[in-house]
């Protein structure tokens, strides 16, 4: 019962939006100020060049 009322409140919280949409999109100090899609982006790109 509780695991649905954070479910629900995290719903209120974001208009709806999925919770962790919102924290992909956040910037990150630790990672330059990029959000989270963008460094994993980075990394694939510098790990698949030769």
């Amino acid at each position: 019962m509780i695991e649905s009322f954070f479910a629900n409140l995290k719903l209120k919280i974001n208009d709806g939006r999925p919770f962790l949409i919102r924290a992909a999109r956040r910037l990150h100090s630790g990672l330059g100020y990029i959000t989270p899609l963008q460094a994993e982006q980075q990394y694939q790109q510098i790990r698949t060049v030769p």
